[in-house]
């Protein structure tokens, strides 16, 4: 869509030139994410205050022009891509923490902080906020709570609808809401707050967030676990998970991820492994040592090839080597893989794994799982060249059979990569019809001209028994 030149004009004036992009070139960097989806926006804008996204989202409104928002771009599913132009909102000069109170375990923070700059600043003051995306470094609190995205801490801390108290935000009207408290307890009105988060930008801009701070544990232990077969780790999961002590990581690795590490990787791991558990145990010093002993007597199962448990730092660094090795390993293989982060019932898991085995071969694709094992959310990898027409039939084939074995294990499509544009034609297999037709008629309510991320989320096609 072409931008209207008194639009275009009204921005420059209400941000100066220096804050909104007309050319081309410098557009282009904002219309793809790290999926493989790419379209050009016809301006980017960028704000640094609430005011101003409100300013700009009345624009938008009374023209009807698209409106997509994004923070660094780290999301995989294609969400922050324009796919029909309009205008990319950057939140990347919002990035000021605002606030942090530690007599209230909290911390206001604009969008654009990253989550690396909230680990930093909370743990100054003894405290940690728990949603660690493996692209803390530098993906962007906006991101983390459009996508709800968590991390390995997830399994004990929860994920950020967990970890937020409140938000401040800007409808698809142009006009401010305030949802949530100050406090840890509050059932005043609906929870605006957790639709929002999750929502990917479909609702509503964020604006500000109030993050619920975690104390900083005592003290830390990780143990690496290696198994003969699947079935023994995911025997461990389950026993892991079925006691008291609950661990702060709980990370799965298979075999075909860890041959592919063997190639490229000095970490000792012993010949035919199966499967590797990274397990990480938090808590006060004066009970770690049996913390530590209940969580390995319960990975210890039959097929348990080795258990190492790493006091410091340089020990540390070497267990979790084998993890770290597997992201540069996937990319050698497979630059342009799929990656899909399913998740299942824990129980589901040995069923889970053995399905992508048989599917792999029906389908002649290779697939490498890894993921957090410990709340069933496991990242599915589909080794294909996109460049090779048969192989990506395959491969797509193979992802719908996928879908509809994790559906099946009582899972869902996603649990912190969002659906966004490649995933949302599979959504009304998850959600019935009436349920889908509903949260339709939220987005109508919160974004009634449809400007805010349009075309993500819900499926392009109606739902059966529903108007298009």
């Amino acid at each position: 869509m072409d931008i209207p030149a008194d639009v275009t004009r009204a921005l420059i004036q209400l941000l100066g030139a220096d804050r909104v992009l007309t050319a081309a070139s410098d557009r282009l960097a904002y219309g793809y994410d790290n999926s493989r989806e790419q379209a050009l926006p016809g301006l980017v804008v960028f704000p640094r205050s609430h005011d101003e996204i409100a300013a700009i989202v009345q624009h938008c409104c009374h023209d009807k022009i698209p409106l997509v928002t994004r923070g660094r771009g780290t999301g995989t599913t294609g969400a922050t891509v324009p796919v029909r132009g309009g205008i990319v909102l950057s939140t990347e000069r919002m990035a000021r923490i605002l606030e942090i109170s530690p007599d209230d375990r909290l911390m206001v923070v604009e969008p654009g902080v990253t989550n690396q700059a909230v680990q930093e600043a909370a743990a100054a003051q003894g405290f940690f906020w728990p949603p660690d995306p493996t692209s803390a470094a530098v993906c962007t609190i906006g991101g983390n709570l459009a996508y709800n995205s968590a991390g390995p801490r997830a399994v004990k801390y929860g994920t950020p609808r967990e970890n937020t108290l409140g938000l401040r935000a800007v409808s698809g009207t142009g006009e401010e809401i305030r949802t949530g408290t100050r406090t840890t307890k509050g059932v005043v009105g609906y929870d605006l707050t957790r639709l929002l988060i999750g929502s990917e930008g479909t609702l509503a801009i964020i604006t500000e967030a109030t993050l619920k701070l975690t104390p900083l544990p005592e003290t830390k232990r990780t143990l690496q676990a290696i198994y003969a077969d699947i079935t023994s780790a995911t025997q461990a999961v389950s026993r892991i998970m079925a006691q008291p002590v609950v661990p702060c990581a709980l990370e799965f690795i298979d075999g075909a991820a860890i041959e592919m590490v063997r190639k490229i990787s000095t970490a000792e791991l012993p010949e035919k492994a199966g499967a590797l558990l990274m397990i990480e145990v938090d808590g006060p010093a004066s009970a770690m040592a049996e913390m530590v002993d209940a969580v390995s007597q319960a990975a210890t199962t039959q097929g348990l090839l080795s258990l190492k448990t790493a006091s410091t730092a340089e020990e540390i660094q070497a267990l979790w080597a084998t993890r770290k090795a597997l992201s540069p390993a996937l990319r050698n293989v497979a630059p342009k893989k799929i990656n899909e982060d399913v998740v299942v019932p824990v129980s589901k898991i040995p069923a889970l794994l053995n399905g992508l085995e048989t599917l792999a071969q029906q389908h002649d694709v290779t697939i490498v799982n890894f993921g957090h094992a410990g709340n069933g959310n496991i990242h599915v990898n589909l080794l294909v060249n996109p460049d090779d027409p048969r192989q990506l039939a395959s491969a797509e084939t193979c992802l719908d059979a996928v879908f509809s074995l994790v559906l099946g294990l009582g899972g869902t499509l996603s649990g912190e990569h969002g659906i966004g544009l490649v995933k949302r034609e599979f959504v009304a297999r998850e959600i019935a019809a009436p349920t889908l037709h509903l949260m339709q008629n939220i987005k109508q309510v919160f974004d009634p001209h449809n400007i805010l991320n349009p075309e993500k989320v819900f499926p392009h096609k109606p739902a059966p028994g529903q108007p298009a």
